[in-house]
């Protein structure tokens, strides 16, 4: 195939929970075409047949991997067959957009970033909240710093399932707040301290919560549970001019900025020092919302016509599994301190 296709012809290995989404996107999107879609069940193919008309389908993952008329794979499987599915994409020559975690251990990450490098090709990690107008919108903010400097940021991300069972709710659900950080953040945290429980399943930890330094003193901290009756997709950023509120699940006020803070007030004496508290305005930004799966898919194509690296690249998944690495290394050691290995 063209390294430059003006039609990228696409095939999906899972019509799972994210596959149909990502049939659905290229389907919609000019210049693309879905041309085969594959997974282990016979009901979930005939389901892609019916929903769209035209599409190839098959049960041999290797039948899509090792076919000549095909520009990229999207693999939407379970996260402990992403290495051999990716690497064997990338071997065929072919872009790959890979959903989140890229693998289970950074020696995978590292070993499919180098391969995708070598190979000349796209290798894109779906880190979906990296095309959230949201996130998107704070990045632009903190960069230029309307927050002031920054001392922490909160996330919560809770709800009621869905369980897996092949990796356990840091990896599931943490990867999604650290990818946030370090995007916001522009770098990795230098350590991690995590505890958590596994009530459901032995071994596997349906609540964390996570606690990441990172350069600057800056503390970021994250609570990830499937065992929780409420949604919740919310994350507190404070600085020292501003405080931010995002609302993942807020269509209509996403992000509220709060004209609050702390400022020592110096007296003569020791005893007369204090705290004086500021509250002002609270501003809701004008933050036009899209579909960020949609902007991602979208972003992946315009990397395979065009070939500039995508935002959530290789190196952006291998910089995630190597702190989530260091977040189940301390979960193990109840909470003690890991230390993260730089990228």
């Amino acid at each position: 195939m063209s390294s430059s296709p003006s039609t990228v012809r696409v095939g999906v290995i899972g019509f799972g929970q994210w596959g149909p989404n990502h049939v659905r996107n290229f389907s919609m999107m000019e210049n693309c075409e879905v041309v085969r879609v594959c997974d282990a069940s016979d009901a979930r193919l005939k389901a892609a047949q019916k929903l769209f008309r035209g599409v190839q389908v098959t049960k041999d993952a290797a039948a899509i991997i090792g076919a000549t008329d095909l520009d990229a794979v999207i693999v939407a499987t379970p996260t402990g067959t992403h290495h051999a599915l990716v690497k064997a994409a990338l071997e065929a020559g072919k872009d790959v957009l890979c959903e989140k975690p890229l693998a289970r251990t950074s020696a995978e990450c590292r070993e499919l970033m180098e391969l995708a490098a070598a190979k000349g090709r796209i290798l894109m990690v779906g880190h979906v909240f990296l095309y959230n107008s949201g996130v998107l919108h704070l990045k632009v903010d903190l960069d230029r710093g309307e927050l002031g400097r920054i001392y922490y940021m909160d996330a919560v991300r809770t709800n009621l399932g869905p369980v897996r069972s092949d990796v356990g709710a840091i990896f599931d659900l943490a990867s999604h707040d650290i990818s946030i950080f370090n995007f916001l953040l522009g770098t990795l945290p230098v350590e991690v301290s995590a505890t958590g429980n596994s009530v459901l399943q032995k071994g596997v930890e349906d609540v964390g919560f996570l606690t990441l330094y990172y350069p600057s003193g800056i503390v970021c901290h994250a609570h990830t549970s499937w065992l929780n009756p409420r949604k919740v997709r919310q994350l507190t950023v404070v600085g020292d001019h501003k405080m931010a509120v995002w609302d993942d699940m807020n269509n209509l006020e996403p992000i509220r900025y709060y004209d609050k803070g702390v400022t020592a007030d110096h007296y003569a004496s020791f005893g007369e020092f204090h705290m004086i508290l500021r509250d002002g305005q609270i501003t809701i930004p004008k933050v036009k919302l899209s579909e960020p799966l949609m902007q991602q898919d979208a972003a992946f194509a315009d990397c395979v016509r065009t070939r500039p690296q995508p935002a959530s690249d290789g190196r952006m998944g291998l910089a995630v599994v190597l702190v989530m690495e260091a977040a189940l290394e301390s979960l193990q050691n109840h909470g003690r301190a890991a230390k993260v290995v730089p990228v």
